[in-house]
């Protein structure tokens, strides 16, 4: 392929947060800006912080090797993972490396002794999917240890299969065309719009600033209600009524209002009767036949801080009104987060709009909603070429995989046991910023004798890595992506701006070249180049919108010229969820069982979990404010994601100064709680439990309910001791704070909403400001 010349020139190019143009001057990116006209102001800032970003001193510059392992391999001292030095190697040798050890840990355990953890974002782009192509080569070497769902949304994925017969999460939802000309009444359950609608797996087209534009024009016809322990940056924006619960006793709330629902005679019988199945076991739960405790609003009020008076007329308006309920992945993210979701929608049931224009539910309004239901969808690298599959691990127990070889856990009705894994190889995440319990997984990660790590930047994983190959970034090489996930909007090319800074390799050259090494690289390659696999995957998506009447330009037309193909979305204007399963239950059932909505699932009591019976049900989580821990930790926090990151991704750019508080990740804290502990805004507090530690900048704010506190999740890890265990971060990462426990025996998924702290202001010496060394 012809290198990028050095003349002025501007390339088109996708992130997580958008599409841009790169304006390119003497062979260097000097300005990127937004592609669309219009964007959130956060989107449109991080699009600027591109080229900060791309030239960024904390890049991985060279193959480097950790000393200590380079003396001694896998017998080296792995307690020196994240303070011992690096060592700059040659291409060759450090590719010969990990093909010896690949070969190596194969030969001694078996390949399910390879770990391809590799969950993460990476970049955009169908070809470069880093994990996805980690995954084929491994594929291709033996049938290693892998996952199975994310920590985005893994009890949903696991639950809703169960109720709905489908991952609503991934699916389309109800369109705001008709959520705005039907809906009396919008209820924001634990979703934030506007800040998560900034980023997307693939680039966002951040189509819910126009619906939500006009939500305030029709607030007089149109109510909107927040439940939520803050008071988002989307209920500002619209200007919605606000109910704080506590956090993790949603499902005990949406009782109360079902109750109410049934009590007062508000539900819908004939929903209830011809669309779905199990309420009369549920019915029996709800009303205390079962168990002796009827889930009335006054039951409800001292779990939820919610008043039994506000529970009633919040059922009664439900009722009388249009309803559509939008909760966000945070509802499921917490322990026992699978009966979130299946309560959500068990409230609707009972409301009977499911399937009606602007009623019902939806899960995925602030991501991948918004795209053209006809338009072809852009299929990337294919992860396993061939059928051969290891154990998968629950994404999320990968810390206690590592520390329990041979332990046996329960998971959506079948039983797992953890193999003994000697070789980690990650690309394309940072484990080590995302799992929750630092410390526990520091521990973890002392366990295989070799860990492999891709990166662009010295990220906490990397540092604490043996063999580290540096990454290019997407404006160091071609690539292609189509807008909004679920479905596509258009489809972008994403030209190569520059050449691969210091001595990068793309993932796909350094897995061809590895591939090459053990014998495979055909099969890897299949024969085809870069350009091959962009032609090759754009004619596919071609030939399937012929086949639905969609034009698409050839691709050296697409490529050459415009470098985007849109995709018409007038047809979606009314498309309402469900609607055909109301219309004909008989015609298009559902994919349970049963073919309707599984209130009771005999399937999931068949299980035989205490912690997940057979349909929704209020249990305690582990630590919430009602427990036991709060006398010690009275502070239950929170972990949203970021508004000017995705993940930590950008968190050493300088944005940065946009949201940092003396120059650490900022805390939000009740004025009553900060005034209870003599703290005030802009002061560096200590943030603590029994997993660990970390400092943070206090804003004090009454947008969050008393007794909560929050901390974005993402932000970098700076330990004051390198790679030691119960140090003090520096800089805010709260995933030092966070609990990693599965979120019951049914999903095993992320629960990182559930944790408790205590905050108190920093009489320590702050001089020493948060630094992310590069080896």
């Amino acid at each position: 392929m012809t290198p990028p010349n050095s003349e002025t020139r501007t390339v088109l190019n996708a992130s997580h947060w958008g599409v841009f143009y790169a304006r390119v001057e003497a062979g260097r990116v000097v300005e990127t800006r937004p592609f669309l006209e219009r964007m959130p102001a956060a989107a449109a800032d991080m699009i600027r912080a591109i080229p900060s970003w791309l030239y960024s001193e904390n890049r991985v510059k060279y193959p480097m090797v950790r000393s200590g392992y380079l003396k001694k391999g896998p017998a080296s001292d792995r307690s020196e993972r994240g303070r011992g030095d690096f060592v700059r190697v040659g291409w060759d040798e450090a590719l010969g490396l990990v093909a010896a050890e690949l070969e190596r840990v194969k030969g001694e355990y078996g390949a399910q002794g390879i770990y391809d953890g590799s969950y993460g974002w990476a970049s955009v782009g169908k070809l470069h999917d880093a994990p996805a192509l980690l995954k084929r080569m491994l594929a291709l070497h033996g049938p290693v240890t892998s996952y199975t769902g994310d920590y985005s949304t893994g009890a949903a994925q696991v639950i809703l299969p169960h109720v709905t017969g489908e991952i609503d999460t991934r699916g389309r939802q109800t369109s705001w065309t008709s959520i705005l000309n039907h809906s009396n009444l919008i209820v924001l359950w634990g979703n934030e719009l506007i800040t998560n609608n900034v980023i997307g797996y693939a680039p966002p087209d951040h189509c819910v600033l126009g619906p939500l534009d006009e939500l305030k024009t029709r607030r007089s016809k149109i109510a909107v209600v927040t439940i939520d322990p803050v008071r988002t940056e989307t209920a500002e924006y619209v200007g919605s009524e606000w109910i704080p619960v506590r956090p993790n006793t949603d499902v005990a709330l949406m009782l109360a209002l079902a109750h109410t629902l049934y009590d007062e005679g508000l539900y819908s019988r004939e929903f209830i009767d011809k669309y779905t199945v199990g309420f009369e076991r549920f019915l029996d739960y709800l009303l205390g036949t079962s168990d002796g405790q009827a889930k009335t609003p006054e039951w409800a009020a001292p779990i939820t801080g919610v008043e039994p008076s506000a529970i009633r007329d919040l059922a009664r308006r439900m009722a009388r009104s249009r309803t559509i309920l939008m909760t966000g992945y945070a509802l499921q993210r917490q322990d026992h987060g699978e009966h979130g979701y299946w309560m959500l929608i068990t409230l609707a049931a009972m409301l009977g709009q499911i399937g009606l224009p602007g009623g019902g539910f939806g899960t995925s309004f602030g991501y991948d909603h918004g795209g053209a239901v006809n338009a072809p969808r852009l299929r990337g690298m294919i992860r396993e070429p061939i059928p051969r599959m290891g154990v998968r691990i629950p994404a999320a127990r990968v810390a206690d995989m590592l520390l329990n070889p041979g332990k046996t856990i329960d998971f959506n009705g079948r039983t797992i046991t953890y193999p003994d894994i000697k070789m980690v190889y990650w690309c394309g995440g940072n484990p080590l910023q995302h799992h929750q319990d630092k410390n526990r997984l520091i521990a973890a990660w002392r366990r295989p004798q070799t860990i492999v790590v891709h990166e662009i930047f010295w990220t906490a994983t990397a540092r604490l890595a043996d063999i580290v190959l540096p990454a290019t970034t997407a404006l160091e090489r071609n690539d292609i992506e189509q807008v909004v996930a679920h479905p596509a909007r258009y489809a972008v090319a994403m030209k190569k701006a520059v050449e691969p800074l210091h001595e990068a390799r793309s993932d796909l050259d350094i897995f061809t070249e590895i591939s090459e090494r053990l014998g495979f690289s055909d099969r890897f390659t299949e024969g085809r180049t870069e350009l091959d696999w962009l032609r090759h995957f754009y004619d596919a998506a071609r030939s399937e919108a012929a086949s639905r009447k969609l034009a698409m330009p050839e691709f050296d037309e697409f490529w050459n010229g415009d470098q985007y193909a849109g995709f018409p979305v007038g047809e979606t204007a009314e498309y309402v969820r469900y609607e055909d399963f109301r219309r004909d239950p008989r015609g298009c059932p559902l994919k349970t069982p049963s073919g309707k909505i599984e209130i009771h699932s005999k399937t999931i009591e068949g299980f035989g979990y205490d912690d997940c019976p057979g349909h929704p049900a209020w249990i305690e989580p582990q630590e919430w404010l009602g427990s036991p821990q709060a006398e010690r930790y009275p502070l239950h926090i929170l972990s949203p994601h970021p508004k000017f990151r995705i993940h930590s991704q950008l968190g050493t750019t300088a944005i940065r100064s946009a949201y940092e508080v003396a120059g650490r990740e900022p805390i939000w804290l009740n004025s009553r709680d900060a005034a209870a502990r003599g703290i005030a805004h802009g002061d560096v507090v200590r943030v603590f439990n029994a997993r660990g530690q970390v400092l943070a900048g206090a804003v004090v704010t009454d947008r969050i309910r008393p007794g909560v506190v929050l901390i974005c999740e993402g932000g970098w890890y700076d330990p004051e001791q390198p790679g030691e265990i119960n140090t003090l971060d520096k800089h805010g990462d709260v995933n030092v704070l966070t609990l990693d426990k599965g979120s019951s025996s049914m999903a095993q998924a992320c629960a990182a909403h559930t944790a408790l702290v205590e905050v108190e202001k920093y009489l320590g010496d702050i001089s020493s400001q948060p630094h992310f060394t590069t080896p």
